[in-house]
Formats: structure tokens, sequence, C-alpha cells
């Protein structure tokens, strides 16, 4: 299966190791996640097109062919310079543009302000992965039917890829609490792609994320024996900002649309 966006090749990497389903359609590829099916982003279609004038009616039905019982919508594009097409009859729609900075090292600098008052290490515990539920609800609050119950049922997919052999989920811990994690998961083909980089807010300013980040990077290249580390990161958020201190640099345009169950 070709696709150009190495945003969306890495996520489809980790989609398929976690059990997704993927589908290649010819125009479209069909991303299925039974296991999880209120994940919007487990459960979307990726068009290799942008949105021409007057398409949307014709890739809604075949969103609600796809996804019959989907109370949500979720498109990707398969481009690497953010490019939508018909940004605004998407917009009165009710569609959300997302449009994130795919970034990409080789190698990674030390930290300008490495934190050494928490504790590093992976997550093994049950009482570890529980804590992780309760960390990404308070990062990522959203008012929203069954927002914990996709939360649990993701952190499970996450567990099960570390299991696997195919990922380290690391965590920094005041004691026993766990006040910041993310994901590093790969296939052995060389390319090793993070997820969920969080902090408290309590927590945020300390060179905490800074310093897991070059953990995880560290592991990735000396362990998993990764040539390319990926991050995806929001353009407007500050932590672009440490990732590229950090020696990662802009690869390309990632853009998603998705529209919020009514």
């Amino acid at each position: 299966m070709n696709i150009t966006s190495l945003g969306y090749r890495t996520d489809l990497m980790l989609l398929q190791l976690s059990g997704s389903e993927v589908t290649d359609k010819g125009e479209y590829v069909v991303i299925r996640t039974p296991a999880n099916p209120t994940f919007w982003w487990g459960n979307y279609l990726l068009y290799r097109t942008p949105f021409a004038p007057g398409a949307l009616a014709g890739r809604l039905e075949v969103f609600r062919q796809e996804f019959p019982a989907a109370k949500h919508g979720a498109f990707g594009i398969d481009t690497t310079d953010g490019l939508v097409g018909a940004e605004e009859e998407l917009k009165a729609a009710g569609f959300e543009t997302d449009r994130s900075t795919v970034m990409t090292a080789k190698q990674v600098k030390e930290p300008a302000r490495p934190n050494v008052d928490s504790q590093y290490r992976f997550l093994s515990s049950d009482d570890d992965w529980e804590q992780l539920v309760g960390l990404s609800l308070a990062v990522n609050s959203m008012d929203l039917e069954g927002y914990e119950e996709f939360n649990r049922r993701k952190t499970e997919a996450e567990r099960s890829l570390v299991e696997a052999g195919h990922a380290q989920w690391f965590g920094a811990f005041d004691g026993e609490r766990l006040r910041a994690s993310l994901g590093l998961v790969s296939d052995g083909s060389g390319v090793a792609r993070f997820q969920n980089v969080q902090t408290h807010e309590d927590y945020r300013g300390r060179g905490i994320a800074s310093t897991l980040v070059h953990q995880a990077s560290r592991y990735g290249l000396d362990e998993m024996r990764a040539h390319t580390l990926v991050m995806v990161a929001d353009p407007d958020y500050l932590a672009i900002r440490l990732y590229r201190a950090l020696g990662f640099t802009d690869s390309e345009v990632q853009v998603g649309l998705d529209k919020r169950p009514s």
C-alpha cells in the first residue's frame, strides 16, 4: 500500500500493530478499529486527494456506508502540504480542520535544562497503566459521552503493544505518582513513532518533558535500532519548540478533518 504522508504511514503502522483493520479501496483507505468504535482516528477514511468543490456529499455517503453506526465523521488526506481543498464547504458542514507538523530526527541533543528530580522508568504494573488513564483524562479532558471508556480502551491497546514487543511506554514519576508520559512504537523497519507526549499541568515548565523525550529518543536509536524518529506536533503549541531544541526538524504537514457526534 502506497501512502505518501509519513504522518499517516506511521499512524497506520501504529493502528495495525494494535489490531486495527486497514483496507485499501483505491481512491481511499478504510481504517477500522472494532475494539474501540468511538475512537475517531481509529475509524476513518484516508483519501488520496484533497476535497474538490462538491465532493463532500459523496465522501460523506461513503463514510456512512463504511461506518453505519458511527456518530462522528473523520477524514484524512494523504498529502504532505496541508492542502484540504474545499475548506469552507467542510467548515459549513461542521468539520474542523487539524493541521499537525510531522517532525523527524536521526540524532538528538541533550536537553538544555534536564530534570533530575523526577524518576524515569517504563510503565509496567497495573497501577502504572491505571495512572496513565487518569493522567490522559486530566491532560486531555473532553465533555463527551463515553470519553473515559474510549481512553481506557486506548490505554489497553497501548499496553498490548508493549507486551507484544512493539513499543515502550515511558513515565516520569514523583515518588509513585505518574506526572508525565509518552510512548514510542516501532514495527522494526527502522522508524519509531512517538505517541501521546503529555505532562500534568502542575508539573510543566520543569524540564520533565524534554528529559523524557530525550531518554525515549536514545532508547529508540540505541535499543530499537531506529534510524528515524517521528514526532507529530501541534504547530501552535509551545511543545514544538522543545522538540526542535532536541534536534527534531519539520518534515511535512499532516491534515485531518473531524466532526464531533451531534
